[in-house]
């Protein structure tokens, strides 16, 4: 698939971005290893979007807590649904300490995926989700942020009726209470090993 390719040139700007945050100490306290990282990562920084209600919310508020952050768009037939999923379970298996985390569920489809649609779509993997959308140049800023890569590709459905989708990066970004990028999972990780993760952060 098309995502495939965009997720191995992703990879090779995360592995960039990556080289201001080399070393990660790990550290033991009484409820068990704990990962913190040294030096600043290039993901994450500033943006200001529109919340599943219409609010216009920024990245700041959500400093104190953690984010799980996930780009896609509510049309994607099989990717950000599992991804979502996924990021779901691993809540779930994280138990009382989910509720430091945020999933934060970001469109890179603003042409269809309005506040409403974004709201009744991460509706269907908890209702601790927060879908955010807003002007396609907030939302390319975001991206850009994030070094998420992403495209429009038109095509004709078995109708012959034109149509487009997004092609997009695949990989789940967990930031910390001040917004710094902390750990990223690429597409297809297991929920058990996405909480285990989140457990030694938080």
């Amino acid at each position: 698939m098309r995502w495939r390719l965009l997720s191995i040139v992703v990879f090779g700007f995360l592995v960039g971005a990556l080289g201001g945050a080399a070393a990660l100490i790990i550290t033991q306290s009484a409820s068990g290893p704990q990962v913190k990282t040294s030096g600043k990562a290039l993901i994450g920084g500033p943006f200001t979007l529109v919340d599943q209600t219409g609010k216009t919310v920024t990245d700041k508020d959500f400093r104190g807590r953690y984010m799980l952050v996930f780009f896609g768009f509510t049309h994607c037939p099989d990717v950000c649904p599992a991804e979502l999923q996924i990021m779901s379970q691993a809540l779930t298996d994280l138990g009382p300490k989910a509720s430091e985390v945020v999933p934060v569920f970001i469109s890179l489809d603003p042409e269809r995926d309005t506040p409403a649609a974004v709201g009744a779509y991460v509706k269907n993997f908890g209702d601790k989700f927060v879908g955010l959308t807003g002007s396609p140049e907030a939302v390319a800023a975001a991206a850009k942020a994030y070094r998420v890569t992403f495209s429009k590709f038109e095509y004709k459905d078995n109708s012959g009726k034109s149509d487009y989708s997004i092609d997009h990066s695949t990989i789940a970004y967990l930031m910390d209470k001040n917004g710094e990028y902390i750990a990223h999972f690429s597409y297809g990780t297991p929920a058990a090993e996405i909480a285990e993760t989140l457990r030694r952060y938080l």
